[in-house]
């Protein structure tokens, strides 16, 4: 395809991205930003070192500059700091030009809106912060003021965009450069850093009039893939001002919803993550048994009580700067990625500092291209796969794949009918040789080999009908199918909507937006006044402690009655198993004692009503 078919593509369904008001990066030129940024090397256990000052690189030189070995890892450098003294004029500038005269309102605590455990893991999460390398508080505020001095002299934001044609689809790629991601100190969410690569894929098909047709839509979303990050073209859920898709950024961290509001996004901690597994299969299992019992229409969900994930707030309001065709900012002329320009495919290095953060949240994300790691990104090399499309064939392709599958599966059908007739008349045999065979007694042992033969063909005979039946009625269904596509019926998505997860409704006022702020320290102090004050007394003390804390928890968030329910059937399970440890002879006697009754009972019934006929 064209360049200029590929960008008139692109401008034809680039999207509108609505960002939540307090919002300070939007897409932008990756050049400017190379040229106000440094390049270092850092080696494992040494300083780092410079390879290039500020102002003197461009995408060009970056694109040259020779790779390191394994262990080395190539980064930007945007911004430094800012002292003290700067940090306060430049918070005067913002108050002089009424930029901070709305701040931003983060509602309802995110911390209220989650668990007990959630708030525990999220307290060592942060003092882990201060142990990791992590990017200072003053940095946002640094980066804001280059990312204004630099936006001055472009006056619409850009984007980077590919054309790519797999697995039948011609995917459009939008990647979106941000200078800098503070959705820590912005807006309380998990990560500082400098640079942000976002993207979308929008999957377009040609219809048998040649014209191409937008079918689905996928956002990136952090770090997740596959089916739950798309959306179908005529999803209600989504928004589109006419044929361009609408992106909700998320504030600070600019990743992409397909609905307004605040989305609750959980951190799993790595080094939780197997003890995480196992405690969600046990409430799974639990969940089940209990909802058995609990006539409650919100019972209790142990998965949400389980779950070892520290949860924060993104905020995609959609309040504040609207990007995009018909907006209040136009975006500029976009960029192609075709061919791929140096600068993407030979620069694997970070766009940003790399602060050696061991779980990588801190570290700046490395290019479009590739991973952290050097890998290629699986949106780049797989656009199909990543979003769950490579199993979903477009509309115009869906016949020719239904009778290439029918057939193939007519084949195999054929040659199990040939089977199962050739199994049927060996087994016909078999039974005959078993039968002559029992006439002879010294060929007994033969005997009993050949009918348990016999017993264990005619049970796979039975299993390949079975399979047969299956594959029939799969027949069946595929020329049903056929014959509707053939009349003219629009073909059926092979896969229902995805939704969303719903966030649960949460009826919370102000106690206990306060409560879930000092819950955890709370008890922090009540554990360590036991051990000063109490200690002979301490298991007794900490049984005491944290079941008034599980009751206030459960009562602030309405839900002591489902408390008291699973309570109630968890005691009710432990006493039965306590009567049975304690009374185990006798109920076993008595079990013998009832079945042995039963059995005399059953066969006397029999042979009552034998002599009656």
């Amino acid at each position: 395809m064209l360049p200029d078919r590929q960008l008139e593509l692109l401008r034809q369904y680039e999207p509108v991205i609505r960002y939540t008001h307090g919002e300070s990066f939007f897409p932008m030129d990756v050049g400017s930003y190379v040229g106000d940024a440094s390049l270092w090397v850092q080696v494992p256990g040494q300083p780092p070192v410079q390879l290039a000052s500020q102002g003197q690189l461009d995408l060009e030189k970056l694109a040259q500059m020779p790779v390191t070995g394994p262990s080395e890892i190539q980064y930007l450098k945007f911004i430094e700091p800012l002292e003290l003294r700067e940090m306060i004029a430049y918070t005067q500038e913002q108050i002089k030009q009424r930029k901070l005269s709305k701040r931003f309102d983060a509602g309802l605590g995110r911390l209220a809106r989650v668990g007990f455990i959630s708030r525990v893991l999220d307290l060592l999460f942060s003092l882990t912060l201060v142990l990791r390398g992590r990017v200072r508080g003053d940095t946002s505020a640094a980066a804001a003021r280059e990312y204004e001095r630099v936006s001055n002299t472009q006056p619409h934001p850009i984007y980077y965009g590919r054309v790519i044609h797999q697995d039948g689809w011609i995917v459009l790629q939008y990647w979106f450069f941000y200078a800098f991601n503070n959705w820590r100190s912005g807006f309380f969410g998990v990560n500082d850093h400098e640079a942000d690569w976002e993207m979308i894929h929008i999957y377009l098909y040609e219809s048998k009039d040649g014209k191409l047709k937008p079918e689905w839509v996928a956002y990136a979303l952090h770090e997740e893939s596959g089916d739950s990050i798309r959306r179908h073209w005529e999803d209600p859920d989504l928004e589109k001002a006419g044929d361009h898709p609408v992106i909700y950024a998320g504030a600070g961290s600019h990743a992409s919803y397909f609905s307004p509001g605040e989305h609750l996004a959980e951190l799993e901690v790595p080094v939780f993550a197997p003890v995480s597994r196992l405690l969600r299969q046990l409430a799974a299992w639990w969940n089940r048994f209990s909802a058995q019992k609990n006539t409650s229409p919100n019972p209790l969900q142990l998965q949400e009580v389980f779950a070892l994930r520290v949860p924060f707030i993104d905020y995609a309001r959609g309040d504040g700067v609207a990007i995009g065709p018909g907006q209040q900012i136009g975006w500029g002329e976009p960029v192609l990625l075709d061919p791929i320009p140096g600068w993407v495919q030979s620069y694997r290095g970070l766009w940003g500092l790399y602060t050696q953060d061991p779980f990588s949240g801190e570290n700046a994300p490395a290019g479009p291209m590739y991973n952290r790691d050097g890998s290629v990104r699986r949106a780049w090399h797989d656009p199909t796969g990543w979003a769950g499309m490579d199993k979903i064939p477009p509309p115009s392709l869906v016949l020719e794949h239904l009778v290439h599958r029918k057939a193939a599966l007519a084949e195999t059908t054929g040659e199990l009918a040939e089977l199962a007739d050739i199994r049927s008349q060996e087994l016909a045999g078999l039974s005959i040789e078993v039968t002559a065979l029992s006439r002879q007694p010294h060929l007994k042992q033969l005997w009993i080999d050949q009918r348990r033969r016999l017993q264990k063909d005619s049970q796979a005979l039975g299993d390949l009908r079975a399979q047969l039946s299956q594959q029939r009625s799969e027949l069946e269904a595929l020329q049903s199918l056929e014959d509707q596509l053939r009349s003219g019926s629009k073909p059926l998505t092979p896969y229902p909507r995805v939704r969303p997860a719903r966030e649960p409704e949460m009826r919370i006022n102000r106690l206990v937006e306060l409560w879930s702020a000092v819950s955890i320290g709370i008890l922090m102090i009540g554990f360590v006044a036991l051990m000063i004050f109490y200690r002979q007394h301490f298991i007794a003390g900490l049984v005491v402690l944290i079941s008034m804390f599980i009751f206030l928890e459960s009562g602030f968030r309405r839900q002591l009655p489902q408390l008291i329910n699973s309570l109630t059937i968890g005691l009710a399970v432990v006493a039965m198993l306590v009567l049975i440890w304690k009374f185990f002879w006798y109920l076993a006697v008595a079990a013998v004692l009832a079945a042995g009754g039963y059995i005399i009972w059953e066969n006397l019934r029999e042979l009552y009503a034998a002599r009656q006929r």
